[in-house]
């Protein structure tokens, strides 16, 4: 169904814009009717334009949190999905989540299934949310299943906020710390040693440094700023181009000191919980590994899933073909053949998304702890360089004096 970009106004003259589905100008305008506003102006959006997940659409991870609770106490009240859904379209605020609710309601309205509904809008339920909600509506525990999707969703949105916490300190200081060091070799250092310079003494060798730093980084200032944008850029482009770059970037990433393993353990606690609750629901084996390969940008997470579907499609053990891929340690792995010998797969996968987030929750805090006193001794440890190599030889000086 074509996208519109849209202008319009509502009963107490307020403007608000946004992205709708509309078969036409007519159903556009009849759509906006439904949501109490009036079409001022109107674009055609063409290709994908205005779509992604989080890209301009301007729905959050928790509204879609607060939409599969309002789902899952309506469903275990007993209330049709098409009032559950009208009385969802009434009470959310985001204008541009009420658009989508009011395509879900005409959807269901049309006869299609609310999975189908769904599936309709990728840029905000994936296909994980959809095959859920697809297999609720088979068995009957559709209400159990909003509560599982809004459980892994809040798991999903405590993490990412804990781990942009950590990340957001020591960006933001090592911005103020290379934008200090920058200004004291091309401001303050040059002024400096042209005063000590002309004292007549010889400098000490750290007071050369110094100066030779303060040289360089004045004569290859726009070098040493443009290098990191242009690299960035080169990678970016070069990973869209080449898959075998890509792959080395990607297995370059999870092997960064630190950081690398952790991203490691999120992508593989994201897969456990999300293949845990796939295999509970009824999923097949092999159409939750080849949904799961979409949780990951990372292509050599997504061929190693791909390896094991091969694997396990071979009639190989799941526990083995995770072995041969070396995806999980060996303690992971030990949780799994339990599980198949048991035949409680769901549980042991519960079990290993249990054991990687508390690891992640580990690395956070310790990472929490220990960036912040090492910032710290690095900015002093650049201040007292500087100020030594400026106040070293005034010293001396004075003494011989």
């Amino acid at each position: 169904m074509p996208k519109y970009h849209y202008k319009s106004t509502n009963n107490s003259g307020k403007i608000q814009k946004g992205v709708m589905d509309a078969a036409n100008l007519d159903d556009l305008e009849l759509r906006l009717d439904r949501l109490g506003l009036m079409l001022i102006s109107h674009k055609l959006l063409k290709g994908n334009q205005g779509q992604g997940f989080f890209k301009g659409r301007g729905i959050t991870r928790k509204e879609i949190i607060l939409f599969c609770f309002h789902m899952e106490q309506l469903t275990r009240a007993g209330v049709p999905i098409l009032k559950g859904l009208s009385d969802f379209r009434d009470a959310v605020d985001n204008p541009r989540f009420k658009a989508v609710a009011v395509s879900l309601v005409e959807d269901v309205q049309s006869g299609k299934t609310l999975s189908d509904a769904l599936a309709g809008h990728p840029h905000i339920f994936n296909a994980i949310f959809v095959q859920l909600v697809l297999m609720g509506e088979r068995t009957g525990q559709l209400e159990e299943i909003f509560l599982d999707l809004a459980s892994s969703l809040k798991w999903e949105d405590e993490l990412a906020a804990q781990t942009k916490k950590v990340m957001m300190y020591p960006s933001v200081v090592s911005v103020v710390v290379i934008a200090l060091v920058f200004f004291m070799m091309i401001f303050l250092v040059p002024q400096l040693m042209a005063f000590i310079l002309e004292m007549g003494q010889t400098p000490p060798i750290h007071t050369l440094a110094l100066i030779a730093t303060s040289n360089f980084i004045v004569e290859w200032w726009p070098v040493l700023i443009t290098m990191p944008i242009s690299l960035f850029i080169t990678i970016k482009f070069l990973t869209r181009t080449s898959k075998a770059a890509r792959r080395k970037v990607d297995d370059l990433t999870l092997k960064i000191w630190l950081f690398g393993p952790l991203l490691r353990k999120i992508i593989l606690v994201r897969f456990s919980n999300a293949f845990a609750l796939m295999y509970k629901s009824g999923i097949t084996v092999l159409e939750a590994l080849r949904i799961c390969e979409g949780l990951s940008s990372n292509l050599v997470i997504q061929e190693a899933l791909q390896r094991v579907q091969e694997l396990v499609a071979e009639g190989k053990e799941i526990s083995g073909s995770f072995a041969q891929v070396k995806l999980f340690p060996p303690l992971v792995l030990s949780m799994l053949q339990v599980g198949e010998a048991t035949g409680g797969l769901d549980r042991s996968m519960k079990n290993v998304s249990y054991f990687f987030d508390r690891e992640v929750k580990d690395t956070v805090g310790k990472m929490e702890t220990m960036i912040e006193p090492a910032l710290t001794v690095i900015l002093g440890g650049i201040m007292g360089w500087v100020i030594l190599s400026v106040l070293g030889p005034v010293y001396d000086l004075i003494a011989k004096v």
